[in-house]
């Protein structure tokens, strides 16, 4: 039947249902982004070793995220032509590589080179991954398993600052790099014992300018990606503003807006969780819709107490964005679902193209919410930004997704496919 993955139907039923696969989905999809939080305590140690600003050696961050968008732009692609397991395990051996740079560099520019290529290996997992779960997993199925996959990735995300505190006060800032190059290992092990080969067949002649014209000049796919891109940058925009307003403008430490910012985090995790559960039951373009409410509703009412000067408290400010996040995870899993599920047989450049609209953009995001904490005396400047962003991201499932009747079932999208691939 079109639109299976290119194995006989028990092998795939037996991939979609093993928990080893599962388990491999969430280290790989984790060792990028945890090696990024991981080693952000250390931050000011780095600075101290090698003489040099904290602004530069900030640089180990920013630089890091480049390498995280430009690996889902060319990693995923990759996977699509060559298959995921050979790209997923050259990402992780220069992953691997660059991890030993990051030991034994002796200058900051040369920790800060490093750091890149470990971002632009280590990423690979990050997009293969989606491109994987759409490959074993019927539609339906999609935005539940990226759910699942995300709720267990936040569980890391949240404990790695900690780790990396705790490892570098005990061993120092190397032994950070030394516990990513043996994690990048045993995932790489892991992977080349009991993962299979996912990739769907392709027609002849397709390739990347193909896939990625294909895509660009569907509808659906350009309004999925915008609703999912658009989803993150409140994350984005948020984390930027939100260290100034709680250090700067309420006075507060830096300890204890960590601690509130985790509020955020705990909310996007239990939304997640939630979306797991209702996924099975419900359309994708339900529970966007769901999430999207919960956004905007969470996000005006962050406005309102902006105007009524409540949240210059963060228990106002962080309760209510808690409920932008808990809607923010419906949206961004459910859109990345649509978007990956457009062209099946393309999913690794789908997703590469979301991740890195998503990471690109977020980085200039970041920026101009740092900007509007770090240049206003209220969180009115801030929080009219999270809502602006709600109400676009609510616009472009309204006017350019279209309905439900002429793109989701499952029937008409295998028909959509099978028209694609007669033209090719």
């Amino acid at each position: 039947m079109h639109g299976m993955i290119s194995k006989p139907p028990e092998m795939a039923s037996n991939i979609a249902t093993s928990r080893l696969v599962l388990l491999l989905l969430v280290v790989m999809t984790g060792v990028a982004p945890i090696s990024l939080y991981i080693l952000v305590p250390a931050l000011p140690v780095l600075a101290t070793t090698f003489g040099s600003d904290i602004s530069v050696a900030q640089m180990t961050v920013s630089l890091y995220m480049v390498g995280i968008a430009l690996s889902q732009l060319i990693m995923g692609p990759l996977s699509d032509r060559f298959g995921r397991r050979p790209v997923l395990l050259g990402g992780l051996a220069l992953m691997v590589v660059a991890s030993g740079a990051c030991i034994f560099a002796e200058t900051l520019p040369q920790l800060i080179a490093a750091r890149f290529f470990q971002a632009l290996g280590g990423a690979s997992g990050m997009v293969i991954s989606r491109a994987i779960i759409r490959d074993i997993y019927e539609r339906d199925r999609v935005a539940s398993m990226i759910s699942l996959v995300v709720a267990a990735l936040m569980i890391g995300q949240m404990v790695s600052p900690l780790t990396g505190g705790l490892i570098e006060t005990a061993l120092g800032w190397r032994a950070i790099f030394y516990a990513i190059t043996v994690a990048a290992i045993v995932v790489a092990v892991g992977i080349a014992l009991a993962l299979p080969e996912t990739r769907r067949s392709r027609a002849a002649g397709s390739g990347f300018r193909g896939d990625l014209g294909m895509l660009i000049r569907n509808r659906a796919f350009v309004g999925y990606v915008m609703c999912q891109v658009l989803a993150s940058q409140i994350i984005f925009t948020f984390a930027g503003g939100g260290p100034y307003i709680v250090v700067t403008q309420m006075g507060r430490s830096s300890a204890e807006y960590g601690a509130w910012f985790a509020t955020t985090g705990f909310a996007f995790l239990v939304g997640n969780l939630l979306c797991v559960r209702f996924a099975p039951r419900h359309s994708l373009e339900k529970l966007i819709w769901f999430g999207l409410a919960l956004q905007l509703c969470g996000s005006l009412a962050n406005l309102l107490w902006s105007f009524a000067g409540w949240n210059e408290a963060p228990a106002w400010l962080f309760g209510t964005q808690m409920i932008v996040m808990a809607g923010n995870a419906f949206v961004m899993a459910n859109s990345a679902a649509g978007a990956i599920s457009i062209r099946p047989e393309a999913a690794g450049t789908a997703s590469g193209a979301m991740g890195f609209l998503q990471q690109g953009i977020g980085a200039l995001m970041s920026q101009f919410g740092a900007y509007l904490g770090g240049h206003s005396a209220t969180t009115l400047p801030l929080t009219s930004a999270v809502l602006a962003i709600s109400i676009l991201c609510a616009c472009v499932m309204m006017f350019v997704v279209p309905r439900r009747e002429a793109v989701a079932s499952a029937a008409l999208i295998g028909q959509a496919e099978e028209d694609e691939t007669g033209m090719m």
